[in-house]
């Protein structure tokens, strides 16, 4: 695999509120080959002296860092997104995998841009220094590490945490063999933001049919969220799936509409 594919991997920190943490991500990463780094409302002064400080060489990356307000508006562009948690499995419903066993499956990604979008990127999602990252943000990840550490003190620094995925990406380009039980043509997958709109419009339908009830809607839509990530889909099947919907709510107008005329 070439080096080249590190730069199509978005580091995503969401709202860092330690510029010290901050430059030595900034640092780490231009140790290990990547370049993107993305900060999701942050807390602190990415250009402050602290954060350079930290950074030493790599004040460029500092400088070119994206500041995004949203989680979601950080991930546009992308196909395939990785959330960190510290919190143990048994916390969740979700499979926790470790770095190195899922890792490589960003790099897939960035291997084989597709010709009408030759930019996508993919992500790996770091939450804040206290609390990491909530329920309703691990929702727009597709799989989910965990970076095994004694239960003496399980807790990891921010930029450690950065610091060990980062290298096992880049010690991933060496031993890269793509997953068969993935997708073989990971260029045609959705975009995420695509994906996101699918949810939307699947969450609005099903509140108008009864389906869902608005104080239960956000639980029950994490179990399709987690249903269909882990399916990959393509952005036709979504689309495919998106005209369903769309003719389910014109069926639906139809019928109120000749409900009213009955009456």
């Amino acid at each position: 695999m070439p080096e080249t594919a590190l730069a199509h991997v978005k580091i995503i920190l969401v709202e860092p509120a330690g510029a010290l943490n901050v430059g030595s991500v900034a640092r780490v990463m231009k140790n290990m080959g990547l370049s993107q780094l993305v900060l999701v409302n942050p807390q602190c002064d990415r250009t402050s002296p602290e954060a350079r400080q930290m950074a030493v060489h790599a004040a460029d990356i500092l400088e070119a860092a994206q500041e995004i307000p949203t989680l979601p508006e950080a991930l546009q562009g992308c196909q395939k997104a990785i959330a960190t948690t510290g919190r143990d499995r048994t916390a969740f419903t979700i499979t926790l995998e470790s770095p190195r066993a899922a890792l490589p499956w960003l790099m897939e990604s960035a291997t084989e841009p597709a010709p009408d979008r030759p930019s996508w990127q993919s992500a790996l999602i770091f939450g804040r220094e206290d609390r990491g990252l909530t329920k309703e943000e691990l929702n727009y990840a597709q799989r989910f590490i965990r970076i095994p550490s004694t239960e003496v003190y399980p807790s990891l620094n921010l930029a450690q945490a950065v610091a060990i995925c980062c290298y096992e990406l880049h010690m991933a380009i060496a031993n890269f063999a793509p997953s068969p039980s993935l997708p073989t043509s990971p260029s045609d997958l959705a975009p995420l933001e695509v994906l996101e709109g699918y949810y939307q419009q699947l969450e609005t339908l099903l509140l108008k049919i009864g389906y869902l009830y608005p104080h239960t809607s956000s639980s029950r839509m994490e179990k399709f969220r987690r249903l269909f990530n882990r399916a990959y889909p393509s952005e036709a099947e979504v689309a495919m799936m998106r005209g369903i919907l769309r003719q389910m709510e014109w069926a639906l107008q139809v019928a109120r509409s000749q409900e009213t005329l009955d009456r």
